[in-house]
């Protein structure tokens, strides 16, 4: 246990101080064998049979699908039907965020692709309609997230590997949580600009008009509407694994792009490719490391004795619920969203285990934490990235993230945690 808690800090001093996440686990794996007195090369096959698995094949393929997405400008024509709906409403151009970034995880799985595509169209719209440009910001960083919640997320197709369970399952056990913070969202959106009197509406449309609108930006939107329905549809119907459903969304997301939209010229088409093999890449660097680590702990008994360790503190299932989650949190804050689910797979698993909580429910509760730590300051890597991309200064949205974290997402991890059916309802229809 010493050693585990040493090549922990040293993976935590090395990204504190902004060492990229795949060399700082590289060397924390390296300190581990090197401390406990084994060639680290002895682990290395393990690693590289985890990451060669044909299920992690839908990570560059749903990766590559939601870059290319951004770049056809099929990200857009989402968001305006969308805001057809509700986009005449003070307030409404931030439930169109909410919802798009929904909609967009359901065909990427990527929150940073999230941010990307739907940022850089609705900050700046919502700013010119005189929304505080930290509320904008904070609201399309906390929306990011749902994007890892509603399937196909790739943070779940990797823990659903690491643990050996169903990734459909998995993919669901934050479905029901993910719609739940969507509409959390979206009212909390309403509530928090009630008294805002800068924001300007366009004029209403008659009731005629409306329908006319949904209608024609319906259509100009509908190959992009039904993309998750094809994705969702192939892999709960079981005629597409999760892998074949991500060659499925990347073949017909350049069919649309190129061939029918014509909005994805080649130029584009290259360095989206590289821009997601870069992405790709530097994932599967960090499960690498990861699961070389994680097989010296497995055989030194790590787990079982941290899980002893946390049992000692209290047998209680409430105490050890809660300790579960502030570990998530703590782990979410300060390391990316893949690599947290892999570490909470290894470490927690079997306490949860112990104390008999079903592993899909696990699913869920990691699911939620750690979308809540990748936002929650000091580290929060998609807080600072939907920054970046809107160019805003942290001291203007750091206030309006907390209140959607404190009044949202915070009560919704508490809800997964100790209301089972909102996670284990729709799994439970696969059975």
């Amino acid at each position: 246990m010493t050693l585990f808690f040493v090549a922990i800090a040293i993976v935590i001093f090395l990204l504190l101080i902004e060492v990229p996440v795949g060399f700082a686990f590289g060397i924390g794996a390296l300190a581990y064998g090197t401390l406990q007195g084994t060639d680290i090369s002895f682990h290395a096959g393990f690693g590289y049979s985890q990451v060669s698995a044909f299920s992690l094949l839908a990570i560059p393929l749903f990766i590559l699908s939601g870059t290319l997405m951004g770049a056809s400008g099929i990200s857009e024509r989402l968001l305006d039907f969308v805001n057809s709906f509700v986009g005449r409403t003070k307030g409404g151009l931030g439930a169109v965020t909410v919802v798009t970034c929904a909609l967009f995880g359901a065909i990427s799985g990527s929150a940073s692709a999230a941010i990307a595509a739907i940022g850089k169209i609705m900050v700046p719209r919502m700013i010119k309609e005189g929304y505080p440009p930290g509320h904008a910001t904070a609201l399309v960083a906390v929306s990011s997230v749902l994007a890892l919640m509603i399937p196909p997320s790739i943070p779940m197709i990797v823990f659903a590997i690491a643990i050996r369970e169903s990734v459909a399952k998995c993919f669901l056990a934050t479905m029901g949580p993910g719609i739940l913070l969507a509409a959390t969202y979206c009212a909390l959106n309403f509530w928090f600009l009630r008294n805002n009197t800068t924001i300007t509406v366009d004029e209403k449309l008659t009731f005629k008009d409306t329908v006319k609108d949904i209608g024609r930006t319906g259509k100009r939107a509908s190959l992009a509407i039904i993309m998750p329905v094809i994705i969702l549809g192939g892999i709960y119907s079981g005629i597409a694994t999760p892998t074949e459903a991500g060659s499925m969304a990347l073949v017909y997301t350049l069919a649309v792009g190129m061939l029918i939209y014509r909005t994805l010229p080649f130029d584009q088409l290259f360095d989206s490719t590289v821009e997601a093999a870069r992405l790709t890449g530097a994932i599967l660097m960090v499960l690498f490391f990861l699961f070389v680590m994680s097989r010296g702990m497995v055989l030194a008994k790590v787990p079982t004795q941290f899980a002893d360790l946390l049992l000692t503190i209290s047998e209680n299932k409430i105490v050890i619920l809660l300790l579960i989650n502030l570990l998530l949190l703590i782990m979410g804050m300060i390391i990316d969203d893949v690599s947290g689910g892999v570490l909470s797979a290894i470490i927690l698993l079997p306490v949860t285990q112990k104390i008999g909580l079903d592993p899909i429910h696990f699913a869920a509760i990691v699911g939620t934490n750690l979308g809540l730590g990748n936002i929650s300051p000091p580290c929060a890597p998609l807080l600072y990235m939907a920054g970046g991309v809107t160019r805003q200064p942290l001291s203007t949205y750091v206030g309006p993230t907390l209140k959607f974290l404190l009044l949202g997402h915070l009560p919704m991890v508490f809800v997964v945690t100790f209301v089972p059916p909102v996670a284990l309802f729709l799994p439970g229809l696969l059975d």
